[in-house]
């Protein structure tokens, strides 16, 4: 089942961008861009999870839904 995971990202002064969440303990990623930022986001946070349910059970994120905001960045 499809999950949403709220990510914190910001640009760091090494020009790098860093990646984490308030919900998934442990993840913290980083990338060269905002893309490889979140791609690799999403891998970290598939394994923790599936890690947490292992001894858990129920995952706490909500559902992914058909309809959700998406910041889109334009240079403009």
């Amino acid at each position: 089942m499809e999950r949403i995971v709220n990510l914190h990202i910001e640009k760091l002064p090494e020009g790098v961008y860093l990646a984490t969440s308030d919900v998934i303990q442990g993840l913290v990623v980083q990338g060269r861009t905002i893309q490889e930022t979140i791609e690799i986001a999403r891998d970290v946070a598939k394994k923790l999870l599936e890690a947490k349910q292992e001894g858990e059970g129920e995952s706490p994120l909500p559902p992914a839904r058909d309809e959700f905001y998406y910041p889109l960045i334009v240079n403009a």
